[in-house]
């Protein structure tokens, strides 16, 4: 089992940026890829962007990349999410998410276990 716990979301303008950390407990951190997904009230949750185990590939939707960077500390068991720039329709409920595969996927299938998310909301 991993245990995911989200935090660092909130309230932020239009053009802000927020960091959301992901802390992650259990089996050993490094042996998982993460993924970050998000849900937006009224729609189906969607894939945000992935980083290999090792930190060393990352992959984003189309609709994040550029703006948005994920990065891992193995040592701290711990996953980020940077989103800069950020925009009203970035606002959603966000999920971190653990895979042991290293096939990159976007499937929320995929993902072997799940935090319970951290709300984003962006004003205009």
């Amino acid at each position: 089992q991993v245990q995911l716990v989200e935090s660092g979301g909130g309230l932020v303008q239009a053009g802000g940026s927020l960091r959301l950390s992901c802390a992650a407990s259990g089996r050993t951190f490094a042996n998982y890829a993460m993924g970050w997904f998000r849900q937006a009230p009224g729609k189906e949750r969607e894939f945000v962007g992935r980083i290999s185990r090792g930190g060393g590939h990352t992959y984003y939707a189309d609709s994040t990349k550029g703006r948005f960077t994920i990065s891992r500390d193995n040592a701290k068991n711990t996953v980020y999410l940077q989103m800069n720039s950020l925009k009203p329709e970035d606002t959603a409920v966000y999920y971190c998410a653990a895979d042991r595969q290293v096939v990159v996927t976007t499937r929320e299938g995929g993902y072997d276990y799940w935090g319970q998310g951290t709300q984003v909301t962006v004003s205009s």
